[in-house]
């Protein structure tokens, strides 16, 4: 069972910051102890806060991510996670890019954990200005995920 797991888009403000608080808030719902972070392949907001209106989004839907720090995805994140979570192709290839050798720490696409969805990436809200609907998506993700940790918790 994966107990560290690391969500990552490209810049650590919108969706994986969105993703990582939103699993969290689901988890602790269910008594459930993870490790989570989140990070961006690129760094060009690295120290600051996750976007404003993904924010004002998350909080409506009763997720606070106001403590969270945007962060770049790096090499040795291979190590310390025993599943890192991407929110599009681009970057789960940007992910790979930077696998170590010999490294079998699994990338899996977020949409992955929300198949009913019928999505194949989630969205960048920076750009669709669709904050709401993103932050939808992340809870399904996120409680298909969760389901897939602990099946037995399923309804």
């Amino acid at each position: 069972m994966a107990q560290r797991i690391l969500f990552v888009c490209l810049g650590n403000i919108c969706r994986s910051p969105a993703a990582e608080a939103a699993t969290r808030t689901l988890a602790e719902r269910r008594g459930m102890k993870l490790t989570l972070d989140s990070a961006g392949t690129a760094g060009w907001h690295t120290g600051k806060p996750p976007y404003g209106p993904m924010q004002q989004a998350a909080a409506a839907s009763g997720i606070d991510m106001s403590d969270l720090r945007a962060r770049q995805f790096a090499a040795r994140d291979f190590l310390n996670f025993d599943l890192i979570i991407g929110m599009d192709h681009e970057n789960i290839a940007n992910i790979n890019a930077l696998r170590p050798a010999n490294n079998i720490t699994p990338v899996r696409l977020f949409t992955d954990f929300a198949p009913e969805s019928g999505a194949d990436h989630v969205p960048d809200p920076y750009y669709t200005r669709d904050f709401a609907g993103c932050l939808d998506l992340i809870i399904k993700a996120s409680s298909g995920l969760l389901d897939s940790l602990c099946p037995a918790d399923r309804p």
